[in-house]
C-alpha cells in the first residue's frame, strides 16, 4: 500500500471514529432526555464531558434539584422547610411560592391566636398586620359585632384627674382591662369619663362583674353610633 492510500485509509478511519463518537453521544443525550432524571443527566456529563450539550445537561440537573427541594418543602408544609428552600435556592423557580407560603402560615397562626383572644385589640392588631389577607373580612365582621359596648370605670371633673385614675386602674387591673380610654369634657359633657376598650355586651358584663368583685365600681354602657365626646387618649 502506497503512502497516498495509507493516508486515505487513516482519514477514513478517523472519520468513522468521529461519526461513531457523535452517534454515541447523540444516543446518550436522547436516552438522558427521555429518562429526564438527575442520574441520567449526570451520566451523560460523565461519559461525554466534551459534548456541547454538557451545559444544557447541568442546567437541567439544577432545575430538577430545585424542583425536588420544592416538593420536599411543600410536603413538610412548615415555615422552617420553606425557609430552608429559600436558603438553598434564593433565586429558585419557586421562590415566590415559598415566600407566599410563609406569609400564609404566619397569617393562619395569627388568625388562630386572634380568634382565641376574641378581643377588639386582637382583631385590630390582626388587621393592621394582614389588611388584605383571606381572613381580613371576617376579622372586620367580628369587629362590627364586638365594638358596641364599653365598661365605664369612673367620671372626673378634669382630664388630668381622669388620667391619674387610669394609672391607678392599670396598676390594679392592667391584665384585665388592656387599653383604657379617657373621654374629655366637651359640649354638653362636663366631666371626663374613663372607659375600657370596646367589646361585646357579654364581654363587658363579665368584665364589670370581675371588677366589682375586686371592689372597683363600674357600669356597662352602649356606644352611640356617633359620639360627640372625643377621645383624649387610649392608655
Amino acid at each position: 500500500m502506497n503512502k497516498s492510500s495509507l493516508a486515505s485509509l487513516c482519514v477514513a478511519v478517523l472519520a468513522a471514529a468521529g461519526l461513531l463518537a457523535c452517534s454515541s453521544s447523540n444516543a446518550a443525550w436522547q436516552k438522558a432526555s427521555a429518562q429526564g432524571t438527575i442520574a441520567a443527566y449526570r451520566g451523560f456529563v460523565r461519559q461525554h464531558p466534551e459534548d456541547p450539550r454538557v451545559q444544557q445537561a447541568r442546567n437541567r440537573i439544577a432545575a430538577l434539584q430545585d424542583a425536588r427541594a420544592w416538593r420536599a418543602a411543600r410536603q413538610a408544609g412548615s415555615e422552617p422547610a420553606y425557609r430552608q428552600y429559600l436558603t438553598r435556592y434564593p433565586a429558585g423557580a419557586y421562590t415566590a411560592q415559598a415566600q407566599g407560603a410563609i406569609t400564609a402560615l404566619k397569617e393562619s397562626s395569627a388568625w388562630r391566636a386572634t380568634r382565641s383572644a376574641g378581643t377588639i385589640t386582637a382583631y385590630r392588631t390582626f388587621l393592621r398586620t394582614f389588611p388584605s389577607g383571606p381572613d381580613a373580612n371576617e376579622a372586620r365582621a367580628w369587629l362590627d359585632k364586638l365594638a358596641g359596648y364599653q365598661v365605664q370605670l369612673g367620671r372626673y371633673r378634669t382630664a388630668s384627674a381622669a388620667t391619674a385614675a387610669v394609672q391607678r386602674l392599670k396598676t390594679r387591673f392592667g391584665t384585665l382591662l388592656g387599653t383604657i380610654q379617657v373621654l374629655r369634657p366637651g359640649g354638653a359633657v362636663k366631666v371626663a369619663t374613663v372607659r375600657s376598650e370596646q367589646m361585646s355586651r357579654p364581654a363587658a358584663l363579665a368584665l364589670c362583674a370581675k371588677l366589682r368583685r375586686a371592689g372597683q365600681g363600674c357600669s356597662v354602657v352602649a356606644i352611640p353610633s356617633s359620639s360627640s365626646s372625643p377621645t383624649l387618649s387610649g392608655l
